[in-house]
C-alpha cells in the first residue's frame, strides 16, 4: 500500500527559500567582462603609446629652438615654447599658401574622378550582365600586380608626347579612368546588396542609371567613404608624381614643398619642417576622425560576397 507524503503547512508563516550558493567571483559574468577589458586595454595602451610617440616627438620638435633639438638626454618639453615656429615655417621661406591651394585643387578633382569612374566600373562588374565580364575584371585585378616602378617610365613617355609635362594634367586626368583597387573594393560591396532591389526597381520602370543613383549608391555609403579617405590620403601625400612632372614653383604641392626644407648641403631646419608637417597632417587626421565609423564599416563589409 502506497502512502503519499505531504508536507505539513505551517499556518501564518511563509516558507523561506534556501539561499542559492553563487559561483566564485572569478567565474561571474560581470567579473569576466571586467577582466577581459583590463587585459585588452592593458595590451592596447602600450601599443598605442608606442605608435603615438613619433607624433609627440614631432610636436615637441616643432616647439623647440634649433639648439634644443639634438641635446642629450632628449628634452621632451621645450623651454621656452616657440609657437612662432608654425607661423615662420609656413610663411617665411616658401609659399605654402600657394602649395595648399594646389594640393586642394588636385586632391578634390582626383577624389571626384575616382568616385565617378570607379562607381561606374564597379556597378558594371557587379550588377550588369555582359559576355566576358569576369575576364575583364580579372584583367583589372591583374594591373594591381604591376609595381609602380614599372609603369613610371612608360607613363612619363606618354605624357611627354602629349605635352603634359609641367602641368597638372598627369596628376588630374588618370583618376577619371578608374583605379583598380577602388573598383575592386566597390564591386565587392555592390555584390553584397540584394539583387531583389534591382528587380523590383526594374519592374517599376527604373533604368540602370536610376538603380545606381537611387538604390546602390545610398546603400554603399560605407564603401564610398572608404574610397574618399583612401583617395584623400593618397593624393594629399603624393610626392613622387608632382616631383616628376611639375617644375614651376607656383604649381607645386605641399608634399614637395616640405622636402624643400632640406638644404643644398644637408642642412635642415627641423623645427620649421616639423611645424609645417603638423599643419599638413591635420587635414588627414580630421578626415579620418569624422569618417572612421564609415571607413571601418566599409572595410568590414567589403568582400562579404563574390
Amino acid at each position: 500500500m502506497s502512502q503519499t507524503l505531504q508536507t505539513p503547512a505551517v499556518s501564518g508563516a511563509s516558507v523561506r527559500p534556501r539561499p542559492v550558493v553563487g559561483a566564485p567571483w572569478w567565474q561571474r559574468k560581470r567579473t569576466r567582462k571586467i577582466i577581459h577589458a583590463v587585459v585588452v586595454y592593458g595590451l592596447l595602451l602600450p601599443g598605442a603609446l608606442l605608435f603615438i610617440l613619433p607624433l609627440l616627438w614631432m610636436l615637441s620638435t616643432a616647439l623647440k629652438e634649433p639648439k634644443q633639438i639634438f641635446v642629450y638626454p632628449p628634452q621632451w618639453i621645450p623651454n621656452p615654447l616657440k609657437w612662432s615656429n608654425f607661423w615662420e615655417g609656413w610663411n617665411a621661406y616658401l609659399p605654402f599658401n600657394l602649395f595648399l591651394r594646389n594640393s586642394l585643387i588636385i586632391t578634390v578633382n582626383n577624389i571626384i574622378g575616382n568616385l565617378v569612374s570607379c562607381c561606374l566600373a564597379a556597378y558594371a562588374f557587379a550588377r550588369l550582365r555582359a559576355p566576358g565580364k569576369n575576364i575583364f575584371f580579372m584583367l583589372v585585378l591583374a594591373t594591381m600586380l604591376l609595381p609602380q616602378e614599372v609603369t613610371v617610365i612608360p607613363q612619363y613617355v606618354l605624357f611627354t608626347k602629349l605635352g603634359w609635362n609641367n602641368t597638372w594634367l598627369p596628376l588630374m586626368v588618370p583618376p577619371w579612368f578608374g583605379w583598380p583597387f577602388f573598383i575592386f573594393l566597390l564591386r565587392q560591396f555592390f555584390m553584397s546588396i540584394p539583387h531583389d532591389l534591382d528587380e523590383a526597381a526594374r519592374l517599376d520602370g527604373a533604368s540602370s542609371w536610376r538603380i545606381l543613383w537611387s538604390i546602390i549608391l545610398p546603400l554603399a555609403k560605407p564603401a564610398l567613404a572608404t574610397v574618399v579617405i583612401f583617395a584623400f590620403i593618397g593624393n594629399w601625400n603624393n610626392f613622387l608624381f608632382p616631383l616628376i612632372y611639375i617644375r614651376d614653383l607656383d604649381k607645386q604641392v605641399l608634399a614637395v614643398g616640405l622636402n624643400m626644407f632640406r638644404g643644398q648641403y644637408g642642412q635642415v631646419d627641423f623645427h620649421y619642417m616639423m611645424a609645417v608637417s603638423l599643419i599638413v597632417l591635420m587635414p588627414v587626421l580630421i578626415v579620418f576622425f569624422f569618417g572612421q565609423r564609415l571607413f571601418v564599416q566599409g572595410i568590414a563589409l567589403t568582400g562579404i560576397k563574390g
